[in-house]
């Protein structure tokens, strides 16, 4: 196999380094205004009130939430870009894993800026009778377990988190970095699908959650994508053979 130089776009170590840096800003507002995440998991009538408490703000945070990590986009592309000559089929999956990553989240997150406002409408409206605020209830159940915990929660952080496997395999493959970022990445994502026990707990009983597992899986992925940010600004390039 010939020698072959990869060119790493420093804007992309950038991306990597300060979206994860970015998704804290809007997360740390719903931890402070909405009791994310623990609200997820509270009777549907406490979700709604206090959603409505938050008003047009907490509409915006949301939308903010969802879009933060618009930009990985390119990061996923620009990966794949840049291995695919020498592991193209893992190189391919990865990179479908990671767009599917984000358009999943993105659906589950926006579900909050225009569905949840409208059924928060209805269900405090003073005409609604009895019966509308029954079936308010009924369709945020549904929508919340459907677009939240399916879409949002499961296929997009098992997506993620298969992304970040693949990836680091590739990277251990090719010896494009340093070790430790393959082997950190393979720890983190196995960390963060722990945090998958605690969906299924959801519906089976006999599941039990794992504690800890999202948060400390979730913090890994943050530290692993700004480490793979800052190797990407220090090797400009990089000969593989």
């Amino acid at each position: 196999m010939k020698n072959e130089t990869m060119k790493w776009n420093p804007y992309i170590g950038l991306v990597l380094i300060i979206i994860p840096i970015l998704i804290q800003i809007p997360y740390t507002l719903l931890i402070m205004n909405f009791q994310y995440p623990d609200i997820l998991r509270q009777p549907t009538d406490l979700i709604l009130s206090e959603f409505q408490k938050g008003g047009s703000s907490l509409v915006w945070t949301w939308w903010f939430f969802g879009i933060s990590g618009l930009p990985l986009f390119f990061a996923f592309i620009h990966l794949y870009q840049n291995t695919k000559e020498n592991s193209s089929l893992l190189s391919l999956t990865a990179v479908i894993f990671g767009v599917a990553s984000l358009f999943f989240q993105l659906i589950g997150l926006l579900r909050w800026v225009f569905v949840v406002p409208i059924l928060s409408n209805l269900y405090f409206d003073q005409q609604s009778s009895e019966i509308m605020k029954q079936a308010v209830l009924i369709n945020f159940q549904t929508i919340h377990h459907l677009f939240g915990v399916l879409i949002g929660e499961h296929l997009g952080q098992l997506f993620t988190i298969l992304w970040m496997f693949l990836v680091s395999i590739v990277f251990r493959k090719n010896q494009i970095f340093p070790k430790w970022i393959s082997h950190f990445g393979m720890i983190s994502a196995f960390l963060y699908l722990l945090a998958q026990f605690e969906l299924f707990s959801l519906v089976i009983p006999e599941v039990k959650e794992i504690p800890f597992a999202g948060l400390v899986g979730s913090l890994c992925w943050l530290v692993w994508m700004m480490a793979l940010g800052i190797q990407m600004l220090k090797r400009k390039s990089i000969v593989i053979s």
